[in-house]
């Protein structure tokens, strides 16, 4: 029977996706089949548009087969879709049941003889208890191992692992430390993960913070926002990982925007000297807030330079709160973050022990 791999999480947003991209990568550059799917959908087309029969596929289960190669074969349909509605009316008939499509399925999956399963659970230890899919559930369910991608802040990040390891017990096969910040990877290598091999938590990467990785699209922020496009809307999948405020003069302005790569800038509709200064520095997107209308001459500048304008409803201080809320918490479906992960999982992952332990015949030693 070819093994199952769940990789969870104890928080949402921990970089699951990544670790899913980097680890599949490996395994199919050994020869390894990989089928993948998520058991709980998250980010689905709208059920009511889906014809019947239509296999339950989430998009992240998409983008990461059609980012891998995978054929439709290989792709496994989700059991339950993580729907408000559908979530309501679970809760007033008390079924916490999976469904007959989950015994079926962990057939199947048991039917297959090599290669491995590979399985993104929820957001969480008990996202998808109401489903009867919570994180373990589904390993006891279908007999899979476990590998957790958690954020590492500082010690006190260790608590949600041990809560997870008393859980989940033999099944916690290796632990991935994410959204680390760069300058503590080393000590953290060094001083903290022999503490937590001690303490039944084989740690098998550490993998430094990234910008790239926690960066939004300008389209995620238009309709976060609720903007009007103003110029530029083929320009709308330009990646904005930093956010700045145009509120100081405008030679300060300048020497901030100097500092900084990539970024939206959020200013005044009436700052104009501060909207053509951010325009000449590494911006993505400008966004202008407040009443007044920008000038023509900012609209052109915008233009030549393939820069999106935005205006929005909201005063400064809300569109700011909206933007820092996304970055880091958007789903992976971009290219370039995808090549990024590969090389992120090759150089911070060390798999061999995990590999050994799912008895893969490509790999293990």
């Amino acid at each position: 029977m070819a093994p199952t791999l769940l990789v969870g999480s104890c928080e949402p947003f921990s970089g699951k996706s990544a670790v899913v991209l980097g680890l599949a990568r490996q395994l199919l550059r050994q020869g390894v089949e990989v089928r993948f799917g998520k058991p709980l959908a998250t980010s689905l087309d709208s059920l009511a548009e889906m014809p019947v029969g239509t296999p339950l596929l989430d998009a992240d289960v998409r983008f990461v087969g059609a980012t891998l190669g995978l054929p439709d074969s290989q792709l496994i349909p989700s059991l339950q879709v993580a729907d408000p509605q559908q979530a309501q009316q679970r809760l007033l008939q008390g079924n916490l049941d999976p469904g007959a499509g989950f015994s079926e399925q962990s057939l199947q999956l048991a039917a297959f003889s090599d290669g491995l399963t590979l399985l993104e659970a929820g957001g969480s230890m008990d996202e998808g208890l109401l489903y009867g899919l919570s994180l373990p559930q589904l390993a006891e369910g279908m007999g899979a191992q476990v590998l957790l991608v958690h954020p590492w802040v500082d010690s006190s990040s260790v608590d949600p692992l041990l809560a997870a390891r008393a859980r989940l017990g033999d099944r916690l096969a290796g632990v991935v430390l994410n959204a680390v910040q760069p300058q503590l990877v080393g000590p953290l290598r060094a001083d903290m993960v022999p503490a937590l091999e001690r303490l039944g938590l084989p740690v098998l990467g550490v993998m430094p913070q990234s910008p790239l990785l926690r960066s939004v699209t300008v389209e995620e922020l238009v309709l976060r926002l609720g903007a009007k496009v103003l110029c530029c809307p083929e320009r709308l999948d330009l990646l904005v990982e930093t956010l700045s405020i145009g509120a100081m003069n405008v030679n300060s302005a300048m020497e901030f925007f100097r500092r900084r790569r990539n970024m939206a800038v959020v200013t005044g509709a009436d700052r104009t000297d501060i909207q053509l200064a951010a325009l000449e520095a590494s911006t993505q997107c400008l966004i202008l807030t407040g009443a007044a209308e920008p000038l023509p001459q900012l609209i052109n500048r915008a233009e030549e330079l393939e820069v999106p304008l935005l205006k929005v409803e909201h005063d400064t201080l809300t569109t700011v709160e909206v933007i820092e809320q996304a970055f880091g918490h958007v789903r992976l479906h971009e290219a370039v973050k995808a090549s990024f992960a590969f090389r992120l999982v090759a150089e911070h992952c060390d798999f061999e022990r995990l590999f050994t332990r799912l008895q893969l015949p490509a790999l293990a030693k």
